[in-house]
C-alpha cells in the first residue's frame, strides 16, 4: 500500500511542532513526512506499522521515527472496550533535521546528533532509563514556551543521542521518497498565502493554483494539514499581528487591517481563539518581558 505524504502543521511562530493529543484514535492513514517524529503513547494499545515492522504497542511506549519513514498506529477493539473514555492520548514532537539551524549540526560538540538522525531512519523503540527520562522531558515540552522550548528539545536530542537501550525496528532502509507533486502543490498554496494574506483570498483563487475544484481542494488541504484553508489563513494573519504588536509601532486597531482582517471585532475574536488572550494582553505580556 502506497503511504500518503503528510504536511505537518507548524505555527509560523515556532520552529518545530509539539502536540498533546487526546482523541478517538491516532489517525488511520498510512503516511510519511520529512520531519522526524518522537511519539510517546500515554494511553492506548493496539498494533503499529512502521516501515516493514508490524508490532503490538501499549501505553508508555516512546518511538523515534526518521524522516520519510512510513507509519501509523491502530488501536485494538479490546482497548476501547476496556477503556470507558474511548480515547487515546499521546505527545508527539515533529522537527526537521535543521530546525535549530544547519550550523548546529556541524559543531564538534554536536557530532552525535547527525548520527542519531541516521539511526532514526530505521525507527528506534526506546527502553529503560532513557525512555523514562524522555517521558519526563516530553511532558515538560508540551507546556514550554519561547527559549524553554528550544532548551527542552536540545535535552531531548541529547538523551536520544546518548541512548544505548533501544530496539531498531527496521534493519533495512525503508524511507519513502516524497511525492514531489504534493510538495510542489502545497508550497504553491503556502507561498501564495504568505504573499497575499493582507487582502481577501477566495477559495476559488487557491483552488485554481492547485489545479483542483473548490470541493477537491478543501478536502485535499484538510487531509494534508489537518486544518481548513481558512483556519490556516487566520493563523498566518494572527502570526503577522503578533509581530506587529511586539514591534509596537502602530495602534492595535490599525494592525487589524494591516493583517487582512476586515473589522476589529473579527480580529479580536480570531486572535483570542488562536492565542488564548486578547491582542492587548499579548502586547502587555511581551513588552513587559
Amino acid at each position: 500500500m502506497k503511504p500518503h505524504f503528510h504536511k505537518v502543521p507548524v505555527s509560523l511562530q515556532n520552529s518545530f511542532s509539539i502536540r498533546h493529543d487526546i482523541q478517538e484514535n491516532f489517525g488511520k492513514i498510512w503516511h510519511y513526512h520529512p520531519e522526524l517524529e518522537l511519539h510517546y503513547v500515554i494511553r492506548g494499545e493496539g498494533v503499529r506499522f512502521i516501515g516493514n515492522n508490524i508490532s503490538n504497542f501499549s501505553s508508555g511506549e516512546i518511538i523515534l521515527l526518521g524522516d520519510n519513514l512510513p507509519h501509523t498506529w491502530r488501536c485494538s477493539d479490546e482497548y476501547f472496550q476496556s477503556n470507558p473514555s474511548h480515547e487515546v492520548e499521546a505527545i508527539v514532537i515533529h522537527f526537521l533535521p535543521d530546525c535549530l539551524g544547519k550550523d548546529i549540526l556541524n559543531l564538534p560538540e554536536a557530532y552525535l546528533i547527525p548520527k542519531l538522525f541516521e539511526k532514526a531512519r530505521k525507527g528506534m523503540l526506546l527502553k529503560g532509563e532513557h525512555r523514562d527520562k524522555l517521558a519526563q522531558l516530553m511532558l515538560q515540552a508540551k507546556d514550554a514556551q519561547n527559549l524553554d522550548r528550544l532548551i527542552v528539545l536540545l535535552s531531548i536530542l541529547k538523551t536520544l543521542a546518548e541512548a544505548d537501550d533501544y530496539t531498531v525496528l527496521n534493519p533495512g532502509n525503508v524511507q519513502y521518497q516524497s511525492d514531489e507533486s504534493d510538495v510542489i502543490r502545497l508550497n504553491k498554496v503556502y507561498n501564495y498565502t504568505l504573499t497575499n494574506f493582507k487582502k481577501e483570498i477566495s477559495l476559488q483563487e487557491v483552488a485554481s493554483i492547485s489545479n483542483l475544484s473548490v470541493t477537491s481542494f478543501c478536502r485535499y488541504f484538510k487531509q494534508m494539514t489537518k486544518k481548513t484553508y481558512y483556519d490556516f489563513l487566520i493563523e498566518i494573519r494572527v502570526s503577522h499581528a503578533c509581530r506587529l504588536l511586539i514591534e509596537d509601532k502602530h495602534p492595535t486597531n490599525m494592525i487589524c487591517y494591516q493583517c487582512g482582517f476586515n473589522n476589529v471585532s473579527n480580529f479580536y475574536r480570531h486572535f483570542k481563539k488562536v492565542n488564548g488572550i486578547t491582542p492587548l494582553e499579548y502586547k502587555r505580556k511581551y513588552l513587559a518581558e
